[in-house]
């Protein structure tokens, strides 16, 4: 079976980690920060972004590549691949902006776990049932 729709979030997630990546590396470039965060708070929130996305984004397209795996309908899939990538992208942002976005860092944690949740719920019900 193809994961189409699994790719698709596939590439326009990396596309997102590679731009965190480069906020990183930019930043390190224009601070003058080798190694580390040289206790610089624009540097530590940049990477927080970057290992956050790091950290959920590898789980989230595992869950969507099973959901599509077993059969969910598409545009379930397309959704929850959606959740993952506007919720990624809000939090990235949020963490990556020169002042605070609240709104932004809580919505896209909040749109990412409820993506990884019902995911999960759905494998777990589909493989009970």
């Amino acid at each position: 079976m193809m994961l189409g729709v699994t790719s698709f979030y596939a590439g326009l997630l990396t596309l997102l980690y590679i731009a965190l990546s480069w906020r990183v590396i930019s930043y390190r470039y224009a601070a003058g920060v080798s190694i580390g965060d040289g206790e610089n708070e624009i540097m530590q929130r940049r990477m927080r972004a970057h290992g956050n996305a790091g950290e959920n984004i590898p789980i989230g397209l595992i869950l969507l590549a099973l959901v599509e795996l077993q059969g969910a309908p598409i545009a379930i899939v397309r959704l929850l691949g959606l959740m993952l990538v506007v919720g990624r992208t809000m939090h990235g942002l949020a963490l990556t902006r020169a002042t605070p976005w609240s709104l932004g860092r809580k919505g896209g944690m909040g749109l990412t776990f409820l993506m990884l949740g019902l995911s999960a719920i759905g494998l777990t019900l589909h493989a009970i049932f």
